[in-house]
């Protein structure tokens, strides 16, 4: 999994983090929580605010 898969990046933490609300996690947070990802094999540092706000976004989809 890249930085680019943010639909699958966000399923994932839907799926590690079912009870937690999205909009309550911090930016630096869920980019630990990716980086620990089992099949997350990317750059942590190729990750940015924008990146970030499109996996949240798709997390909060399957959150609601």
């Amino acid at each position: 999994m890249k930085w680019s898969d943010t639909r699958e990046i966000g399923e994932a933490l839907f799926d590690l983090y079912p009870g937690t609300d999205p909009k309550t996690v911090r930016f630096t947070d869920m980019h630990q929580w990716i980086c620990d990802l089992e099949d997350f094999d990317d750059d942590p540092q190729k990750s940015n605010e924008k990146i970030l706000e499109a996996i949240l976004l798709v997390w909060l989809d399957e959150f609601e």
